[in-house]
């Protein structure tokens, strides 16, 4: 067979077809990650495991900062011996393994699931991404926007998930949930692997069935809007990549070994990935209970009253953890690595390649802030942001009445008789289905909310699809107002998106510290702020990852394209270590001492607005230093010159 150079492929809308079936792969792989991650803090804390809140922070600070720090080490092994399209197989057939073992209501199985997902996302997510700068031109002025496109695609399953995986765990059961993500990541799988006429048939099918399916999930009308348009958004998608595979996929050559004869080493992979397996399920097992900084060391540090102090006593107690100490060492051999590499190659590859590793750090700073989401984010939304559509308030015409009511998060606060009402207890009323109550009113209830039953009440983990379905909305716009500017001469350069990205994300914690001061009297915090968190968090992505992806692409040597990717998601690795550091300072308890009792909403809120507005002032500092730089930073990138 004769191999097509990228210039030579089949395109659609001026991209190549083969763009749409990574799209669709890498959309039902996101939905099988996203849907587990939504899931993911509540299993630990009101699943069968039953943690508290630092345990939990633990295990999945090590879970999302391993789960990026394999890449690194896939995209070697991709460069060196098996190319990038045998990378992504081997990493989705584990990860649909892994998917899979979080159905079993087991511990040890429970953390064996981890570290199966662990490897696997190491081999898929920096080849996918490389597979897709592969079928563009070096100097492609559509790069950008096709992986834009990709990234909708990404945002497109992180959407979904909540709305399924979320959706159905939390209402139904976690294994169902948990059954979801194995599904979706089996038909990501299937659809990057099979020929081309299945997976047009394979992507069609489940485009049509799991957006039909969302139309008819919940009566709820504001859940019903959100699944519309995420249901209509994947049919559209569905009917656009079919009619892109008429013309053809992803070309063979791409993603293929460059030394093929090294894959006859492809056995001693497959044994070194089992053997990682039982390792790292133990590091993320250890590191919710093991310190290995001596006491001494972290007293010194904690007994001196200041928020630098604390936040460096927390820093050293989770990188002294056994997943976070294996982290540092794989982070600065890497970059020792690439640093040597960059001092060896030719002045302008050496620019390129500092451009690059200055803006990953600047990347590490966005999500070591934005990956609040799935932690502190997450517990503010579920104990703090008001998720009842109320079905009418109590009047004084009620005091004195005893009415059945349905217990949900407006009676949260509150007393019945001599019972408190917190979340757990809401939680456990709706699990045991004995959500339905008698309820003495008096005067002190005057203004609570009364709830219909389940439908009025949108799940803590639907919120997490509020960010991507953003990413659908306004990827489109940003791409065009890239276009419309770059066609002027206006368009900002990549170290600038960065600075706004970064500020971008500072104004939306911003708006989640404001929401914090202005809660009610209960503690509970209107909904608008935190959508208007989310959009600006967003914006702020918007700028910065996709561009970041494309980035990496292009300024790295071709010989290094998928370790630089690596590299780019080995710095999200370290950005969600910080970020579990960071969540620590939420971690709370109830006011009686009762560590396994949520407290109610008044005694959590300013705990997270505290921290909340601590990330906003970091991020536009850290945004400000890059605008500084980015004078520099562009001139070292040598945009339009030769590498000789």
């Amino acid at each position: 067979m004769t191999s097509k150079t990228p210039s030579e492929q089949a395109t659609l809308f001026g991209h190549p077809t083969g763009l749409f079936t990574l799209f669709f792969s890498e959309m039902w792989e996101r939905f099988s990650y996203y849907g587990m991650r939504a899931l993911l803090l509540f299993y630990m804390i009101k699943g069968f495991l039953g943690f508290g809140d630092r345990e939990a922070y633990a295990i999945y600070g090590a879970y999302t900062a391993l789960v990026y720090m394999t890449p690194f080490f896939g995209g070697l092994i991709a460069d060196r011996l098996l190319g990038a399209r045998r990378a992504v197989i081997l990493g989705g057939t584990l990860m649909a393994l892994g998917h899979l073992l979080m159905t079993v209501q087991n511990s040890i199985v429970f953390f064996i699931a981890l570290a199966v997902l662990i490897s696997g996302n190491g081999f898929f997510k920096p080849n996918i991404s490389t597979i897709v700068g592969a079928l563009y031109p070096k100097c492609s002025p559509k790069r950008d926007g096709g992986f834009t496109i990709f990234y909708m695609g990404v945002n497109l399953g992180a959407a979904m998930s909540p709305l399924l995986c979320g959706y159905i765990g939390e209402t139904y059961g976690w294994h169902y949930g948990f059954g979801l993500a194995t599904i979706g990541m089996l038909v990501g799988l299937a659809v990057f692997i099979v020929p081309t006429r299945i997976a047009q048939g394979l992507i069609l099918v489940g485009a049509l069935f799991t957006g039909i399916t969302m139309f008819f999930l919940t009566d709820n009308v504001y859940l019903m809007v959100l699944n519309i348009l995420v249901g209509v958004a994947l049919i559209a998608a569905g009917i656009i990549a079919v009619m892109a595979l008429n013309r053809g996929g992803v070309p063979v050559e791409a993603g293929a070994p460059s030394k093929p004869d090294r894959l006859r080493f492809f056995r001693h992979v497959y044994m070194g990935t089992l053997s990682a397996i039982p390792i790292l399920a133990c590091l993320v097992w250890a590191n919710a209970r093991l310190k290995l900084i001596s006491e001494a060391i972290i007293a010194k540090f904690a007994a001196i009253e200041s928020g630098f102090a604390q936040v460096l006593t927390v820093f050293l107690e989770e990188c002294s953890t056994p997943a976070g100490l294996l982290l540092i060492l794989t982070l600065i051999s890497a970059i020792t690595y690439l640093l040597t590499v960059a001092i060896r190659s030719t002045l302008i590859e050496r620019h390129r390649m500092f451009v690059a590793l200055i803006l990953i750090f600047f990347s590490l700073l966005f999500w070591s802030f934005f990956e609040q989401a799935g932690s502190s984010i997450n517990n503010f939304t579920d104990r703090n942001v008001d998720r009842v559509v109320e079905d009418r308030t109590v009047t004084e015409a009620d005091v004195g009445k005893t009415l059945d009511l349905y217990l949900s998060q407006e009676q949260v606060g509150y007393r019945n008789g001599d019972q408190l009402i917190t979340l757990d207890v809401v939680d456990r009323a709706r699990d045991n289905g004995t959500s339905m109550v008698q309820w003495t009113i008096t005067a002190d209830h005057v203004g609570m909310g009364i709830a219909e039953g389940m439908d009025d009440v949108i799940p803590a983990s639907t919120y997490q699809s509020v960010n991507p379905i953003f990413i659908m909305i306004f990827g489109l716009i940003f791409t065009a107002l890239w276009a419309f500017l770059s066609a002027r001469g206006w368009e900002p350069s990549t170290p600038v998106k960065f600075a706004l990205g970064l500020m971008q994300l500072g104004l939306g914690f911003g708006a989640l510290w404001y929401g914090a001061i202005m809660a009610d009297e209960r503690g509970m915090v209107a909904m608008v702020w935190l959508l208007l968190g989310y959009l600006l968090h967003t914006t702020g992505e918007l700028c910065l990852s996709p561009v970041g992806l494309s980035m990496v692409t292009r300024l790295s040597p071709t010989r290094l394209v998928s370790t630089m990717m690596g590299c780019w998601f080995l710095s999200s690795a370290a950005a969600n270590l910080l970020a579990a550091v960071i969540a620590q300072f939420t971690g709370v308890e109830s006011g009686d001492g009762n560590g396994d009792m949520i407290p109610v909403p008044i005694e959590t809120v300013l705990v997270y607005g505290s921290v909340f507005k601590a990330i906003a002032v970091s991020a536009l500092i850290s945004g400000g230093i890059c605008l500084l730089l980015a004078p520099l930073l562009k001139a070292w990138m040598h945009e339009g010159e030769d590498i000789n």
